[in-house]
């Protein structure tokens, strides 16, 4: 079997595996963001599904997902602005993705996942994304199979689950991918084997952590899109798993890394810091593999996390700036999920925050009832009723707690509550 070596260059929408995946990731997301109720098929979905008849998309969720495509893939740039228009086949977008990448590939075009309803565009070159893909692969030789829970048109899938495949090698697919999405944590142990490379997020980690399984030997772990709480990645360790955490985000793109709960992080070589508080420099001169990183010169880029310095490449992210928090790999915005709540008719009040450590991993709010408001059990289901319709998945709190007033410290400012102290 074939496994990865280093800086061979292919391109990657030529794999038709690869180029599948992250056109269905990207459709998937949008329908399901377009009408945060949908329920969707399982992927992988057939060649000749049809988005109207078979997922009962309408003109309006046709056009959010193929503006989003075109956008992630440079329909524009290519000339195809309108491709998509009337084709509501999955092969036929998959069609047009590849003749656009044919005319131009050179750079790509990431949204952030934030909930705050304005998604950020964010463009790298491929050149920069192989670059990071190098020293990726360095941390990580000789993977003969890489197995993902993570979606592929998001900027951490698609560095592991499209470029990282091929890198080194013009054999395709270089190194076979298998989507985990669809499988229980609890089942990860038996299906895995050595020389694999598992690609997650730190919730799909802490619930494999805690079923305290042995891996096979020459298992690497990798996760991003949040911290990695030490006590998970001591468990898989314990376990026997490298776990790889990287540090990075959608504007960035890899930023840093590190192998050891508690360890600082590492800059990858072409990221320094500067000056400026929370901001780093990135180096685009430098050449990998012979090749150019970007067009030379350095671009600097402020980060949405503080950082403390451990010497001169290494660091500890200290706390978000913008005040997200990560839910399922997920940024989301408790303000935001909070203002959504307050819309409905029979809430006076309302705060919401991630649960504490003992109580989950997900959102949870306070509420005030209006006066005359349904009682506890059936305002409850109203709630998740409203947000259902309104917010994506992560974003919906998991408990509810009710009160006649917002919980706050002797000082007037808001405070934590645990959720079974109140009805």
């Amino acid at each position: 079997m074939e496994t990865m070596t280093f800086f061979a260059r292919v391109q990657w929408w030529q794999d038709d595996l690869a180029l599948e995946r992250v056109v269905r990731d990207l459709v998937a997301f949008e329908l399901a963001q377009a009408r945060p109720g949908r329920v969707l098929p399982p992927q992988p979905w057939p060649a000749n599904l049809d988005f109207v008849a078979d997922l009962g998309a309408d003109s309006l969720d046709l056009m959010g997902a193929a503006t989003a495509l075109g956008d992630l893939l440079g329909f524009g740039r290519s000339g195809m602005a309108d491709a998509l228009l009337g084709q509501p086949l999955l092969a036929s977008w998959v069609i047009a993705a590849r003749t656009s990448l044919e005319r131009h590939d050179a750079a790509l075009v990431f949204r952030t996942s934030g909930s705050s309803g304005a998604p950020k565009r964010c463009t790298h070159s491929l050149a920069s994304l192989w670059r990071e893909v190098d020293e990726l692969a360095r941390l990580a030789p000789g993977r003969r199979r890489i197995l993902g829970a993570v979606p592929a048109h998001h900027i951490y899938g698609f560095l592991f689950t499209v470029l990282l495949p091929q890198a080194g090698t013009h054999v395709r697919p270089a190194v076979p991918v298998l989507d985990l999405r669809a499988s229980s944590p609890a089942s990860l142990a038996a299906r895995l084997e050595p020389g694999d490379l598992v690609v997650a997020h730190p919730d799909f980690w802490a619930q494999v952590a805690a079923l305290g399984q042995d891996f096979p030997p020459d298992v690497t772990g990798v996760t991003s899109t949040a911290p990695c709480p030490d006590a998970v990645a001591q468990a898989l360790a314990a376990g026997g798993l490298r776990l790889l955490q990287v540090y990075g985000s959608s504007e960035t793109a890899g930023v840093g890394w590190r192998d050891a709960a508690g360890e600082a992080y590492r800059l990858l070589p072409y990221w320094r810091r500067t000056e400026i508080d929370n901001t780093l420099e990135r180096d685009r001169s430098g050449k990998s593999a012979g090749e150019s990183a970007g067009g030379g010169g350095v671009e600097r880029h402020a980060l949405q996390d503080r950082l403390a310095w451990r010497g001169p490449d290494r660091f500890i992210p200290n706390g978000r700036i913008d005040n997200a928090v990560q839910v399922g790999g997920i940024n989301v915005f408790p303000a935001y999920v909070g203002e959504v709540l307050a819309m409905h008719p029979q809430v006076a009040q309302c705060v919401v925050r991630p649960m504490r450590a003992d109580e989950g991993t997900r959102l949870k709010a306070f509420v005030v009832p209006k006066q005359g408001a349904h009682g506890p059990a059936a305002l409850r289901a109203a709630l998740s009723n409203w947000v259902g319709e309104r917010l994506a998945p992560a974003e919906r709190p998991a408990a509810y707690s009710f009160g006649p007033a917002l919980p706050r410290q002797p000082n007037g400012k808001l405070a934590d509550w645990i959720i079974d102290a109140w009805d």
